[in-house]
């Protein structure tokens, strides 16, 4: 009697433990998930999605059917979010998450920006109604095939970005662009007039965005005031005094910067400066 009720606690031990196991196996995901984070204007683009592969089978037209909901990706839906207020395609798109979903076509996509986060993959309850945005793109050919799904944020500027959706020998985009030149000038307004600290930054706004050039010298100057030993902040008054046609100032101070990036062992900086010097020659 104890040596079968002995039998069946091991017995019972045994099954407890193969599925602790099981529960505790991890296997890779077939169609892994992705987090993409871009500092983009001044805030950040967010992507969470999942990433199918071709495996040898062909893709838009069979395994993503043309002219239907797809989630773009796999298992649940793609969500994209905008730190910031943005345009899409040249409409107001307010900052927070939404959920990207698509309709792949032979010759044009619709895509759409979903209000609803619950839907997931579950395209089938798909309601228009529930979307903040649609708009179409067209595709475009890639020379080499892509195995894995992919979603970029590619082709970044200060103030703009492709978002890129790239998958076999397809690429589809649109561009986000963030308006922040107002934000920006209010914020040197507020800092450099009244705070009389980030000259350097103000001043390689206006160099960067064409702004006031005569400003923008000013400012820099008393950047290299406060820190007279930073060759960057010397070689950004090069770069303005060069893009304000002044190529005896742009090639002096390009050789003040060149020999405190030398005493530093900066070549990058030795470089970037030579070239000024040089461009100033002809």
């Amino acid at each position: 009697m104890i040596l079968k009720k002995l039998s069946a606690f091991i017995f019972a031990a045994t099954l407890i433990t193969q599925t602790i196991s099981a529960q505790q196996l991890k296997v890779p995901a077939a169609s892994p998930l992705q987090t993409v984070k871009q500092a983009f204007a001044l805030s950040e683009i967010t992507v969470e999605y999942s990433r199918p592969s071709a495996k040898g089978r062909t893709v838009y037209g069979d395994v993503v059917p043309f002219d239907k909901v797809w989630r773009t990706g796999a298992n649940g839906a793609t969500k994209i979010t905008f730190g910031e207020d943005v345009k899409i395609e040249g409409t107001d798109v307010k900052a927070g998450t939404y959920a990207l979903y698509s309709i792949p076509g032979k010759d044009s996509w619709t895509l759409m920006l979903y209000k609803d986060l619950t839907l997931g993959g579950n395209v089938a309850d798909y309601k228009k109604e529930n979307e903040l945005l649609r708009f179409n793109v067209k595709p475009s050919s890639l020379t080499e095939k892509v195995e894995t799904f992919e979603i970029n944020v590619a082709d970044i500027t200060s103030n703009s970005a492709n978002i890129e959706l790239v998958w076999e020998k397809t690429r589809v985009a649109f561009k986000v662009v963030a308006e922040i030149d107002a934000k920006i000038m209010k914020a040197i307004e507020s800092t450099v007039v009244k705070d009389n600290r980030p000259y350097f930054q103000a001043a390689s706004y206006y160099y960067e965005n064409d702004k006031d050039l005569k400003q923008a010298g000013e400012w820099i100057d008393k950047a290299i005031a406060n820190n007279p030993k930073a060759y960057w902040v010397v070689l950004l008054k090069a770069k303005i005094q060069f893009k304000a046609k002044d190529a005896k100032g742009a090639s002096a101070t390009a050789e003040q910067a060149k020999a405190l990036a030398l005493a530093d062992q900066d070549d990058a900086y030795v470089k970037m400066a030579e070239k000024i010097i040089t461009d100033c020659k002809k």
